[in-house]
């Protein structure tokens, strides 16, 4: 006989705002399926609905199980996706108190995704002491985790986010769960109806003809190249290639390491160089993105994604690189993405790549307001990084900024700058911006080119 959705009561687990901040740990960049829907987060992990919310002293959760042709403990009818008119579902069933086996696995794949042994507020009073800058900012974003996920979803997530912002990366994965993933259940809501939640496509289920152009059709540009070939090459690889690059002391998130069929570990004792390099062999990956896959899907603490905003804080508060005009200029090459991990992992230690997590969600525009209270911070991210350079009218008759990466319909990158010119009595300002939390952008040079004045046509002061 079939069952509608079983839903748990919500149950609470102890948990401070310094040792975890959802609001903040699941919008900064890290995750991109959870969906904020009034005052809870829900998301589909590990083959149920997750939803959270938060107090001042408690986590509070409740799973949601798909709909069952057994009754519940059995094996689970095959998870299919909806048509496109969803049918009126089965009538929910919330567990009780003796459903203890199936909350007591959502709580420890709650410990294991947030990594809740590890004392977020005692690595916060190490970096503080070592780090005046980090200590300055970190009263405001207190409570930010590095999650634990699972490393086939972060691959593919942080192919995605190549020369991309949040938002679309957002809507990127979600159609990729859509087109590919099985239907778990659906959220309802008094403000937005029913929305469809789907769990995250295997790679067998990516690896299939028609995917590249299917993925094109979808918006995803070169990427869906990148996300095809590496589908199957992670599906021919075998079960726990992708676990066998993970850091044996954090465990993978529920089993299973992203691929199809008995794969051999690429490394018995693995490093998080030898993961790094691994990452770099597959199609779409640079050192940005094996980087955070290395830190948010391979549980590598140290590693430190570079992308424009780290450059950036490199280089503004930690005068990376001599901190002056020329340092904001070169390209991010991968002997410069090394050198700015290096020298954060000397500073924070082994857990830099947590550090590094809260200073760039400290740098993001969309949580501006929040850093008016932990030091000075000049608002990058959703909109860009300004930089103005300013010429002499009487120097300069004609401005040709070159503008790099266009993405067109063909598959080619997006823009990554954008500039605009005004010219006053004195001055000739050209204004250019980094394009919304653009990632993996190079920092290049935005060439400014200056003719003289004919001698037939002088600008006059």
């Amino acid at each position: 006989m079939a069952v509608g959705p079983r839903v748990s009561e919500w149950r609470k687990l102890p948990m401070s705002l310094t040792e975890l901040c959802i609001d903040t740990t699941l919008r900064c960049g890290q995750a991109f399926r959870w969906r904020k829907v009034e005052d809870e987060w829900h998301c589909t992990l590990q083959g149920r609905i997750l939803s959270l919310k938060q107090d001042a002293t408690h986590l509070h959760y409740r799973t949601t199980w798909p709909k069952q042709t057994t009754a519940p403990g059995g094996p689970a009818a095959p998870l299919t996706p909806p048509p496109s008119s969803l049918p009126s579902p089965a009538p929910d069933q919330t567990s009780t108190p003796e459903d203890d086996e199936d909350d007591d696995d959502t709580l420890s794949l709650l410990t294991t995704y947030f990594n809740l042994p590890i004392s977020l507020s005692a690595l916060y009073t190490t970096w503080s002491a070592a780090d005046p800058n980090f200590a300055r900012r970190a009263p405001s974003f207190t409570g930010i985790r590095i999650l634990n996920q699972p490393a086939w979803e972060a691959l593919v997530a942080f192919i995605c986010s190549s020369n991309n912002n949040i938002s679309r990366i957002s809507s990127m994965v979600t159609n990729l769960c859509l087109h590919y993933g099985p239907y778990i259940g659906t959220t309802t809501t008094t403000t937005s109806g029913s929305e469809p939640l789907h769990d995250f496509p295997s790679p067998s289920a990516l690896a299939g003809d028609g995917v590249e152009q299917k993925l094109r059709a979808l918006g995803f540009g070169y990427r869906a190249r990148y996300i095809a070939q590496t589908a199957q090459i992670i599906n021919a690889k075998g079960e726990g290639w992708l676990d066998g690059l993970r850091n044996p002391l954090s465990p993978p998130l529920g089993g299973g390491g992203g691929g199809g069929g008995g794969g051999r570990l690429p490394n018995p004792q693995p490093t998080y160089k030898a993961a790094h390099e691994a990452l770099l062999s597959l199609p779409g990956v640079g050192p940005k993105v094996a980087d955070c896959v290395c830190l948010m899907g391979l549980g590598w603490a140290e590693a430190v994604p570079v992308d424009t905003h780290v450059w950036q804080i490199a280089t503004r508060d930690y005068k990376f690189g001599g901190g002056g005009k020329g340092s904001k200029t070169k390209t991010l090459n991968r002997a410069i993405h090394d050198a700015v991990g290096d020298h954060f992992r000397g500073i924070w230690g082994e857990y830099a790549g947590w550090a590094q997590s809260v200073l760039f969600t400290a740098n993001l525009k969309s949580f501006a307001r929040q850093a008016e209270g932990g030091g000075e911070g000049d608002g990058d991210g959703e909109e860009g990084k300004v930089e103005e350079e300013v010429k002499d009218v009487k120097e300069v008759k004609e401005v040709v900024v070159e503008v790099v990466k266009k993405e067109m319909t063909t598959g080619d990158k997006p823009t990554a700058l954008r500039s605009t010119m005004r010219v006053t009595k004195r001055k000739v300002v050209i204004k250019t911006e980094v394009d919304e939390e653009t990632d993996d952008m190079p920092i290049a040079d935005v060439k400014v080119a200056a003719t003289r004045t004919s001698k037939r046509r002088r600008v006059r002061a």
